[in-house]
């Protein structure tokens, strides 16, 4: 999957593939609470609100180094998650999804409205400027930010990649689909969601902070609570719970949404429909329904050994 982002990189537009490997970062999390834990969370847009200013107070108010101003937008993530997340994690289903939609409404005013003062308001937060060059990958040109985004998300999926397949990946899965069998064998059900919810949403603040230093900017709108559908549309795009799923998402509703539109204005009313239709006929996702059939084909040998 790296493979298919630096080979993409080559052919496509850099705007374009700096917004698929941001929009990537920003998935994974909401995948991982999806398809791990069993939570939709409509509140995505207030985590990555707080990475983005993290790394926009330190660049705009203190410093000039981009890459300590994603360090600030993570440990943002990591400290908000850890205040928020003992509340949150206590509730389930609908209850979930709407208190987090209701901490994106807050965190949105709170940045417009509230605290206009240090935030700017809607007149935003601008540092392009005032960031310096980073050695050996130089994160104020946009060609090699590219680079860094795309090693970013190769940790990224190894981390996920590694969580999948240890003890603790299993146990939230189990308390997905059967929490009492899970606390009966001694597991906390509690801890674990917790966990998940300060990993998945860290993720979440790493890619606003992203987005500060590739924008050189953050405004209220960065967490709009109208665009809190975005990445659960995009992890269904893609294919819930599987690791590669986010990338092939963002880059069907990035692309999706440059090429449409140009050529309409309305343009989510067309990704509506296509959602639809893709969870008609492929429930799994564009990359859930063809990781099996790549599968067969590429190692159709295996397939065989295992029969």
């Amino acid at each position: 999957m790296i493979a298919l982002l630096c080979g993409l990189s080559l052919v496509l537009p850099l705007p374009f593939m700096n917004e698929v490997v941001i929009f990537t970062i920003y998935v994974v999390g909401c995948n991982f609470m999806i398809g791990r834990l069993g939570y939709i969370s409509f509140g995505q847009p207030a985590y990555l609100a707080i990475g983005a200013y993290s790394t926009a107070f330190y660049l705009f108010y203190f410093g000039s180094n981009p890459l300590v101003g994603i360090l600030f937008g993570v440990l943002g993530g990591l400290i908000g998650s850890l205040l928020i997340g003992p509340f949150f994690v206590r509730l389930r289903s609908d209850y979930f999804a709407m208190v987090n939609l209701a901490l994106a409404v807050v965190v949105f005013y709170l940045t417009e409205k509230v605290l206009v003062s240090i935030t700017q308001g809607d007149n935003g937060l601008w540092f392009m400027t005032q960031m310096t060059s980073t050695p050996v990958l130089d994160l104020t040109i946009p060609a090699q930010f590219l680079a860094f985004g795309i090693i970013v998300t190769a940790f990224v999926f190894a981390f996920y990649k590694y969580l999948d397949g240890t003890i603790y990946g299993s146990c939230c899965l189990a308390t997905k689909l059967n929490e009492d069998k899970l606390q009966f064998i001694g597991y906390s059900n509690f801890s674990i969601r917790f966990l998940g919810f300060v990993i998945a949403n860290t993720t979440t603040a790493l890619a606003g902070a992203m987005y500060a230093v590739y924008l050189g900017f953050v405004s209220p709108e960065m967490g709009s609570p109208s665009r809190a559908a975005d990445p659960i549309i995009v992890t269904l795009l893609g294919g819930v719970g599987t690791l590669f799923g986010p990338v092939v998402g963002a880059i069907a509703y990035t692309g999706m949404k440059d090429v449409i539109s140009k050529l309409i204005g309305n343009w989510e009313l067309f990704i509506g429909f296509l959602l639809v239709f893709i969870m008609l006929v492929a429930d799994k996702g564009i990359w859930g329904t063809l990781e099996p059939i790549l599968t067969r084909v590429v190692s159709p040998r295996s397939r065989n050994t295992d029969k």
